[in-house]
């Protein structure tokens, strides 16, 4: 078995691959992502979640009925409310679609840049990313018993001296035991793997 690649390094490969930014919805369940990632434009990305876009996106409707890659171009999907062509205006210009995955945890991306379209390789080593993030952010279907009880005394608003105190441990031992939880859930700090946690009913 390879060893898990890690989540800082997928993500730096993705902004080398994408420079004019990507949107990534990991393990889609129900119509809600475990993790979603997106790095695309600040103001297309407030305007595509306010407009409700991903309701219309044609990315979105590849991704569900298809598995793999393709060029944004190469989509025959309607596009009646133009994404394609609003991301465009926010250096969207050219961009690949991925989706990976069973229906039932699929993730789906889209990934862009502005100056030409993507060659064979990048498409390929694109999707190899992609797929490194989907197998390496499984989401889990549970905590520890010591990982739940203290990222509920974080959630409550204890310090770590005063959580650690609370479970009768030190505060180094505290700290140990929520950086088990950021890697278990795939975060980057307290806050988004308490968001992730609670999101998915962990705690």
């Amino acid at each position: 078995m390879q060893p898990k690649t890690d989540l800082s390094e997928s993500l730096s490969r993705l902004d080398k691959l994408a420079p004019s930014g990507y949107g990534i919805g990991l393990h889609i369940r129900n119509g809600t992502p475990y993790m979603m990632l997106r790095t695309y434009a600040p103001e297309w990305s407030v305007k595509y979640v306010d407009e409700g876009y991903v309701m219309v996106d044609p990315l979105v409707f590849w991704g569900v009925q298809n598995e793999g890659a393709i060029r944004w171009s190469e989509m025959d999907f309607p596009d009646p409310h133009h994404v394609l062509d609003q991301a465009a205006t926010y250096g969207a210009k050219f961009g690949v679609a991925i989706s990976i995955g069973p229906l039932t945890s699929r993730s789906i991306g889209g990934f862009s840049r502005s100056d030409r379209e993507y060659t064979d390789a990048e498409v390929q080593h694109l999707l190899n990313v992609a797929t490194e993030l989907h197998y390496n952010t499984q989401p889990p279907e549970s905590l520890t018993p010591a990982q739940r009880a203290a990222l509920q005394l974080v959630a409550k608003g204890f310090r770590h001296a005063e959580a650690a105190a609370q479970l009768g441990i030190s505060e180094s031992a505290l700290k140990a035991r929520l950086r088990s939880v950021r890697e278990r859930l795939s975060a980057r700090t307290t806050s988004e793997a308490l968001q992730r946690a609670q999101e998915n009913r962990l705690i």
